[in-house]
């Protein structure tokens, strides 16, 4: 069992930086591949971002790349969403998922229904 706990939403202005955190407790959290989705009312979740276990290979959606960096630090068990350049349309929830294996293929990296762990979700409301 992994449980995973987000900070470090809120409110930013358009153009502006947030750094979001998943903290993981439970088992070896470099033996997990982890990603951030993200839902917005009215919308499904989406892809943002992913990581394998290493750290070696990381994973974007379109909308988010040269803006958004993910990274993690095993030693913390703690993976991080930095994200620059924010857009009114990057506002949702977001949410970190755990999934076993730390490495794969693309998809299983990138699709929800892989991950078997989640958080509670950190809200990030952007202004214009």
């Amino acid at each position: 069992q992994v449980q995973l706990v987000e900070s470090g939403g809120g409110l930013v202005q358009a153009g502006g930086s947030l750094r979001l955190s998943c903290a993981a407790s439970g088992r070896t959290f470099s033996n997990y591949r982890m990603g951030w989705f993200r839902q917005a009312p009215g919308k499904e979740r989406e892809f943002v971002a992913a990581i394998s276990g290493s750290g070696g290979s990381t994973y974007y959606a379109d909308s988010v790349k040269a803006r958004f960096t993910i990274s993690r630090d095993n030693a913390k068990n703690t993976v991080y969403l930095q994200m620059n350049s924010l857009k009114a349309d990057d506002a949702a929830v977001y949410y970190c998922a755990a999934a076993a294996g730390s490495t794969g293929s693309r998809v299983v990296f990138t699709t929800a229904k892989w991950y078997a762990y989640w958080g509670q979700g950190t809200q990030v409301t952007v202004s214009s």
